[in-house]
């Protein structure tokens, strides 16, 4: 695996993994996110600086964990179970709360107005 960084080269750029679906051509969805987490684990131990693990916290309150991502200016977090399958589409088992100060949610906002009224602007 190779870490790509924006910004012609811009060592302050980071792609964060936070999942693995697909290794060496084994489909991955079907074991549980703690046993797909453990493997992308030692994945990127392998791997360069650019690229790194998204972090995990466990056994806490959602709420504070939330509010402090908004301090921290990040777009949201993501809920999910550990023993969860991988599916695609809306699931009570994984959940995504958004940030709505964060700027991502206004783009996301103007994208679905758009789509639903036609238009092309935005």
């Amino acid at each position: 695996m190779r870490a790509v960084f924006g910004r012609k080269g811009s060592p302050d750029v980071f792609l964060y993994a936070f999942d693995v679906l697909e290794l060496d051509g084994r489909d991955l969805r079907a074991q549980s996110w703690d046993v797909r987490r453990a493997l992308l684990t030692q994945l990127l131990d392998r791997c360069q600086d650019g690229l790194r693990l998204s972090e995990h916290v466990e056994d806490t309150d959602g709420a504070v964990v939330f509010r402090q991502a908004c301090v921290m200016g990040l777009e949201g977090i993501v809920d999910k179970r550990c023993d969860s399958r991988y599916r695609s589409g809306r699931s009570r088992e994984w959940i995504k709360v958004k940030n709505r100060a964060h700027p991502a949610f206004e783009r996301a906002v103007l994208i679905a107005l758009s789509k639903r009224t036609g238009s092309r602007s935005g």
